[in-house]
């Protein structure tokens, strides 16, 4: 399975800390935009989930820095989607687009929630898994 997404943004001053270095929490920030452009590419974003009624509540996160992103930096995020059936987990990776330097990697694990009951699913429900299945059997093509 090959499912992934990639943005480009420059890194704005407000994600810096005052040695205009990105804040590290704002990494996780960034891993959202690119899982965001991921869900999108799906066709299951954030909005289908709530009106499909379920919610995916973050149960994990794992970053490691290996270099630091700076303000004005253009910084390159891939998401790409590993697992899917029994919840969704994402690895991400953070490159300075300029150099093609790897800066950082990560995962993130969401459980799926029943929102009428609050009920964790130990699986996910057939609505997203369908998109996933459709757009990979066409070779990522809608």
């Amino acid at each position: 399975m090959n499912l992934s997404a990639e943005i480009e943004f420059k890194v704005d001053f407000n994600d810096c800390d005052p040695m205009r270095i990105v804040w590290h929490g704002n990494y996780i920030n960034y891993f959202e935009r690119a899982r965001c452009a991921l869900l999108d590419k799906i066709g299951y974003n954030y909005i289908d989930m709530e009106n499909s009624g379920y919610s995916f509540p973050v149960t994990e996160v794992k970053a490691k820095y290996m270099k630091s992103l700076r303000f004005g930096d253009v910084c390159r995020a891939k998401a790409t989607l590993i697992e899917y059936e029994n919840m969704i987990k994402i690895e991400f990776e953070l490159y300075n687009a300029k150099s093609g330097e790897l800066t950082t990697k990560g995962m993130v694990s969401q459980m799926c929630v029943e929102m009428a009951s609050g009920k964790t699913q130990f699986f996910c429900p057939k609505c997203f898994t369908e998109k996933v299945e459709h757009f990979l059997s066409n070779g990522g093509f809608d």
